[in-house]
């Protein structure tokens, strides 16, 4: 099972399935990270924490905390 923590930087990978309590899986789902979205890593904080994507055609900055309930493929 793969996360969205776990990912490289430069990898695109499409989200199977979101993880955690309801209200950090509808914050994730208001940022637009759906189950069938593509998610590109474009790159990874200094210290590691927050995580760059870019979903649905725009940047978007989360924190590996929130990122560890995306599972990926």
């Amino acid at each position: 099972m793969k996360t969205l923590k776990n990912v490289a930087c430069g990898e695109t990978v499409t989200v199977t399935k979101l993880e955690g309590e309801d209200a950090v899986r509808r914050r994730i789902m208001d940022m637009g990270i759906t189950k069938g979205a593509s998610v590109y890593v474009r790159k990874v904080a200094p210290l590691g924490d927050p995580i760059e994507v870019t979903v649905r055609g725009y940047e978007l900055s989360i924190r590996k905390a929130d990122a560890d309930f995306v599972i990926v493929q």
